[in-house]
């Protein structure tokens, strides 16, 4: 058996394979994926057949992307909070039988435009709940150094089958109807299930209860809003989904209407869109090596752009596979970027929801987008939509003058298991509180520039991890005490606040040490409130006495 190694995890972008979990369900995906794409062939053509007008064409993939946006943050918080493996064998299971269903109905000829749109939203929902638990176990199965090569070759399991996935979607519409493509699609959820059900992993324990589903959600959701840096990657993957969205939703109408080909052509078409992401994925390692994410995300704007123009004025079906080949790299590119780096941003306990949040923006931007270039298709004609897209695009590039993505982040974020739950002289319950914490630093003059430029990163990571109402104040009668005070509402939440510290923040708190000048390290101070006690009042047969 070979000895895994970290910097060669790191240099080669196939080496995710060397770990035979992730190979195996990497392999079992690819089967899984090839049957979604030959059904989302079949979909989209069957309502070129059944429906009258462009925009309907369109909102097959803004369906499918919608319940992403919707439901993706609860999906994350589930993800954190049980067995992911399970939730996988779930959602697996739900999109059996959802396809099953749409087999049924398409075979027995039900089959009607918003029917169509209701099957396609309920395969959604199925890879809500599945998506975040699938990407935040990549984790689980390979070392970090290699995460960004797994994350690449994830998108290329998918886009893989792009290749020929859809052109053998084509041709089975061509021969036996779109109802055999849901067929197909049912039956590729098998292989995955039984990979699924023989994966054991091994599951951290956490000795805290766990938390509730909204509570969960507010704590996934301000971890996001104080990481700026993930801030930055939710702005331009939003961004990104919308503009390049065009090219996906309207590649039906290109196919029949701008190259006046039939449903081997969009097959073919969205086999050059993943030879071109294949190509993507396999580069996406080096590229890593060589430039930016801003210069990364920038070439994907561009490069959709070129694809969406070729597209716009070619009428040969080779010509638009040109401009496809460089889409299908592009879209790779950029979405890989901004996974790895919401994943190598985000420590293991909310990794879950800080990606299921990012899906919630990409795909979001592609639902928006794919209902406002069908209907832009609808009223000027698809050729003008391209054009406009191909506009957006550009836009989207010169937007990382303003907003710059963060390099490529390097921090460790293992938990810092550091803290240890201090002695108590009073009897708590976890659900006392609400709990008050002050600490107190001694700090020269000279060094309180350097002390408030520290503690101002110090506030956002408390607050990012749970703490209330921060506050830093300084004694009037000493003017070399500070006091640092936060809240949290229980005393089960201020343990979990504690847990939450990671390697990377640790630096904040040596460089508060290192200017703390006092002989004894920072004095905490731990309380609990209690409002004062109101006046009783007792009846006697002689009337109310008030005690106080």
């Amino acid at each position: 058996m070979m000895k895994d190694d970290p910097d060669r995890d790191a240099a080669s972008p196939l080496a995710p394979f060397r770990h035979s979990v992730f190979r195996s369900v990497w392999t079992a995906s690819l089967a899984s994926n090839f049957g979604g794409l030959i059904q989302s062939v079949g979909a989209a053509w069957m309502m070129t057949s059944i429906a009258t007008s462009s925009d309907m064409v369109a909102l097959v993939q803004a369906s499918t992307s919608l319940p992403i946006m919707l439901f993706s943050l609860a999906s994350g918080a589930i993800a954190d909070s049980f067995d992911r493996r399970r939730i996988m064998i779930a959602a697996q299971s739900f999109l059996l039988l959802v396809s099953a269903g749409l087999t049924l109905c398409a075979y027995l000829g039900l089959i009607t435009p918003w029917l169509l749109l209701s099957f396609t939203f309920l395969i959604g929902c199925g890879t809500a709940l599945n998506n975040p638990s699938w990407q935040a176990s990549v984790g689980d199965m390979v070392p970090r150094a290699a995460m960004p090569a797994a994350v690449a070759l994830n998108s290329m399991s998918f886009n893989a089958t792009r290749s020929v996935g859809p052109a053998i979607g084509g041709a089975i519409v061509a021969a036996a109807g779109a109802a055999a493509t849901f067929a197909v699609n049912a039956v590729s959820y098998i292989p995955l299930l039984i990979v699924l059900f023989r994966w054991q992993p091994k599951r951290p324990e956490n000795p805290l209860p766990r938390e509730s589903l909204g509570a969960a959600m507010a704590a996934g959701l301000r971890y996001v809003v104080m990481s700026p840096d993930i801030g930055r990657v939710l702005l331009r993957s939003f961004v990104f989904g919308l503009t390049a969205s065009a090219i996906l939703a309207l590649l039906p109408l290109v196919a029949r209407d701008l190259v006046r080909g039939g449903p081997l052509t969009y097959g073919i078409m969205l086999g050059a869109f993943g030879v071109g992401a294949v190509c993507g994925a396999l580069a996406s390692s080096r590229l890593r090596r060589v430039l930016s994410g801003e210069a990364m995300v920038r070439v994907a704007f561009i490069g959709f752009a070129f694809c969406a123009a070729v597209c716009s004025v070619s009428s040969s079906t080779w010509l638009s596979c040109i401009g496809l080949l460089a889409g299908g790299a592009c879209w790779v590119i950029a979405l890989s970027h901004f996974n790895v780096t919401v994943q190598m941003s985000t420590p293991r306990w909310v990794v879950g929801r800080a990606l299921s949040i990012y899906q919630t923006s990409a795909f979001g931007g592609m639902a928006l987008g794919s209902w406002i270039w069908g209907l832009t298709a609808e009223l000027y004609g698809t050729d003008i939509a391209l054009i406009g897209a191909a506009v957006a695009m550009l836009a989207g590039a010169a937007l990382g003058l303003l907003v710059t993505l963060p390099p490529h982040p390097e921090l460790n974020l293992d938990p810092l298991n550091r803290w240890t739950e201090p002695h108590l002289s009073l009897d708590l319950k976890p659900r006392s509180g609400p709990i008050s914490i002050s600490i107190e630093y001694v700090i020269n003059e000279e060094d309180v520039p350097a002390f408030m430029t520290i503690m101002a990163e110090r506030q956002r990571i408390r607050r990012r991890d749970g703490a209330r109402n921060w506050t830093l104040m300084r004694d009037l009668g000493n003017p070399q005490l500070w006091i640092e005070s936060y809240q949290t509402p229980t005393w089960l939440e201020y343990i979990r606040h504690n847990k939450r510290a990671t390697q990377a923040d640790a630096t904040i708190g040596e460089q508060l040490r290192a200017l703390h000048s006092g002989s004894e390290p920072p004095r905490v101070r731990r309380t609990i409130e209690r409002p004062p006690a109101r006046a009783v009042a007792i009846v006697t047969p002689k009337g109310p006495i008030d005690l106080h």
